[in-house]
């Protein structure tokens, strides 16, 4: 073997090549890690935070359980509908002229506003179909009492009821948000005339809050609204 075979190479040629085969191939911001700083490093002098993963997690479990309780499962006292309840409401009233809509269509339409698939959205609808108070059904909506389970969106027709019509809407004092993807304007809230949230009643499961409220009498809420706007007190219980 040759002596210069065994020449061991000079550091400071060995760092030159380096650096000029770096900037040939167009990573400029590369550096040798002998004694010089990587481009991963920090930069920063002394401005380096440290954050535990005990906080990190706490913060992030928040942010979801907030997300959860507001946006998914519990509904709001103000109106008394879920988030995906009030984007299907708000979308049949776009969708109104009066004929039925196959529900296929509304989940469709909704879709612009519930960012969670349409079978959430399908199954939701049916359920406010089913307490037959907001929508006017038409085809196999399934049976509460029996258990049976509606028919296909695709089979199955709806529109708004008259008493929808008149309760729910009203655009002029409409609280108004951004949908999800900052497309369209969809209700905050829904500015109802009518105790909904007592009428239809409610259910969810959320993170860390659980929510379950008896459906009422429909009289009797009505008698009890008019007893409120004479200041006069009552009593309400739920239907057994």
């Amino acid at each position: 073997m040759k002596d210069e075979d065994n020449i061991i190479p000079n550091e400071d040629e060995t760092n030159e090549e380096l650096n000029e085969s770096a900037s040939e191939e167009g990573f400029e911001d590369i550096k040798t890690s002998t004694g010089m700083q990587h481009f991963y490093e920090n930069n920063d002098e002394g401005n380096d935070t440290i954050t535990k993963v005990t906080g990190m997690y706490k913060d992030w479990f928040l942010d979801y359980a907030s997300y959860v309780i507001l946006e998914r499962a519990v509904p709001a006292i103000e109106d008394g509908f879920k988030p995906v309840q009030r984007r299907i409401m708000h979308s049949l009233k776009e969708l109104d002229d009066g004929r039925y809509n196959k529900v296929a269509n509304v989940v469709g339409h909704t879709m612009q506003y519930h960012p969670h698939g349409d079978q959430s959205i399908g199954d939701a609808m049916v359920q406010i179909g089913q307490k037959e108070l907001l929508i006017d059904c038409q085809g196999n909506w399934g049976n509460i009492l029996t258990g049976d389970s509606a028919a296909a969106s695709r089979y199955i027709e709806a529109r708004l009821s008259k008493f929808a019509l008149e309760v729910l809407y009203s655009p002029k004092i409409t609280d108004w948000g951004v949908s999800y993807d900052g497309r369209r304007a969809e209700p905050n809230n829904l500015p109802v005339k009518f105790p909904l949230l007592l009428a239809q009643g409610a259910e969810g499961i959320a993170v860390g809050l659980s929510t379950k409220v008896l459906p009422h009498n429909f009289n009797e809420l009505i008698d009890a609204s008019i007893k409120i706007l004479k200041g006069k007190s009552f009593q309400i219980f739920p239907d057994l």
